[in-house]
Formats: C-alpha cells, sequence, structure tokens
C-alpha cells in the first residue's frame, strides 16, 4: 500500500532525479548562455546581473525542491558550463577574457552560485519542521 515516512516509490524517485537533472542542465544552459554574454554593454553590469541570475537560480530551486541538491545542482551545472568554457583551446581562444567583465562573470558567478545553494540550505531545508 503505503511505503514507510520518507521513502519514495520508485516512479517517484524516477521523477525527482529527473527534477534534479533537469535543474543540473537550466544551470549548464545559463552558465554557457552567460559565457557568451557577460562582456555586453553596459560592462560589467551585464556580468553582475548574470551572477545574480545564477544565485536566484539556486535559491528557487532549492526552496522548490526543499533540499540541498535542488539548490546544488543548478550550481554545479553552471560551474562545470562557465569553467569549461573559461580554459583556453589548442588553438588559442579564449571564450571568458581576463577583463573586469570576465573575473565578475567567473568569480562573481561562482561566489553567487555557491552562496545561493548555502542560502536554500539554510533559509528552507534546515527550516523546515521535523516530522515526529
Amino acid at each position: 500500500m503505503g511505503t514507510p515516512r520518507g521513502r519514495l516509490e520508485p516512479a517517484q524517485r524516477a521523477i525527482a532525479a529527473a527534477g534534479y537533472v533537469v535543474l543540473f542542465v537550466l544551470g549548464v544552459l545559463e552558465g554557457m548562455i552567460g559565457s557568451f554574454n557577460y562582456s555586453r554593454s553596459p560592462v560589467p553590469l551585464v556580468a553582475i546581473i548574470l551572477a545574480v541570475v545564477i544565485f536566484a537560480t539556486c535559491v528557487l530551486a532549492g526552496w522548490g525542491t526543499r533540499t540541498l541538491g535542488g539548490g546544488l545542482a543548478p550550481a554545479l551545472g553552471w560551474i562545470v558550463a562557465s569553467f569549461v568554457l573559461s580554459m583556453g583551446r589548442p588553438n588559442g581562444s579564449i571564450i571568458i577574457t581576463n577583463t573586469a567583465a570576465g573575473q565578475w562573470y567567473l568569480y562573481g558567478g561562482s561566489l553567487a552560485a555557491v552562496t545561493g545553494a548555502a542560502a536554500a540550505y539554510i533559509l528552507w531545508v534546515r527550516a523546515r519542521p521535523r516530522p515526529r
């Protein structure tokens, strides 16, 4: 009939896993889009706005899932995409340059992603009442 408290049915686990994959892919997409648009005018305001967007994504994902993993999934996706695109290529091209906008985007975005996941954990996961 039912499962013990806190246990999910296999179908529910599959849906939850798919949700985390979607959040990870959302983070990857935000990282890819941001990596090509961080230096748009006005510089470095766009890079800062992109960092705020990944922060909001992580906080809202953690709130929506009420789990730490929900906040971490887009953060990890963003970090993977952004850092892979920041590495130099064999032909010498670099997507994220060492400029003020590039530093705001890469380092500010990394800090925002981690802070967003931590904020989601502190605000919603730790704050929810424990079942008795």
